[in-house]
């Protein structure tokens, strides 16, 4: 598993350097010229297979969160939804048969983004489910009892090629969210932003030194002020964030501002959205 750490480079030390490693191999930050394993845009596909904002008529929405992302090797389902009788139609509408999904990763332990997850691995066991290291023991046995292989994750690390989970943030509510390095730049995919959807991109863009080309996902915006909410779309705009799809969690108002502000490069995100890497080029 990747750590964060510090350490000793032909003997010079370099201070506060993020490391990211799997299966021996060490990727460092902080001006060692070595870089993280990235994917070609053009082959990266991204379908939001649950959502409580309906994007393709003839599914079902509901409160939760789950997308598909393949073209890294694995293909890998971010979080279940809410439940598993909507995920599941929602896949098979959308042509996604559940074996031929290799990786789960679970944001948190909230039931809109872990519900769907027993009904799925009665479909699909052979799988490695990523969940928090904080995850209750309980769940994690049940998951294992299913016959499904369970990683814990607590610091940075490297899912398959190109994809990373920020590691475990936040404090009352401890979430990840993944990093998905195109060779155009980051996407950032979030299931609730817990943690501050402005902690998350920031964090995202000081691990693996890259400008953000992408932020989707649950950012927790509900109930904010637009004030606060401008305050946020101001901080991405710093961050260089290029496109937005904000969903789920994130409010009709933040979606709206948003929308507003990032105009054509604003993407509408709900149930049946495919993002391909062509609808990021512009």
């Amino acid at each position: 598993m990747i750590m964060l750490k510090m350490f000793m480079s032909i003997g010079i030390m370099v201070i506060a350097c993020v490391s990211f490693g799997v299966g021996g191999n060490t990727v460092a930050r902080g001006g060692v010229d070595m870089q993280p394993s990235e994917i070609p845009l053009k082959n990266l596909k991204i379908t939001v297979v649950y959502d409580n904002y309906l994007y393709k008529e003839g599914l079902k929405t509901g409160w939760g969160f789950s997308c598909v992302i393949e073209g890294a090797g694995k293909t890998i389902l971010f979080d279940t939804g809410g439940d598993a009788p909507t995920l599941l139609y929602n896949m098979e509408k959308l042509g996604i048969h559940p074996e031929n999904i290799d990786t789960i990763v679970l944001s948190h332990i909230h039931g809109d983004h872990v519900g769907g997850l027993f009904g799925f691995l009665r479909e699909n066991s052979n799988v490695t489910v990523h969940l928090l290291k904080s995850f209750d023991k309980r769940f994690k046995e049940d998951v294992r009892s299913l016959g499904a292989k369970v990683v814990e994750i607590h610091e940075p690390a490297e899912i398959c090629k190109g994809i990373y989970t920020i590691g475990e943030m936040g404090f009352w509510i401890k979430e990840q969210s993944l990093i998905v390095n195109t060779d155009k730049g980051l996407i950032v995919i979030t299931g609730c932003a817990h943690p501050g959807i402005v902690n998350i991109v920031a964090k995202a863009k000081e691990l693996l030194g890259k400008d953000v080309l992408l932020v989707m996902g649950g950012f927790h915006l509900m109930g904010k002020s637009r004030n606060e909410i401008g305050k946020i779309i101001d901080d991405f705009r710093k961050l260089g964030v290029r496109y937005v799809g904000a969903s789920h969690c994130s409010g009709d108002t933040a979606r709206k501002m948003f929308e507003d502000e990032y105009k054509e490069y604003f993407i509408n995100v709900g149930v049946g959205r495919v993002i391909k890497g062509d609808d990021l080029e512009n």
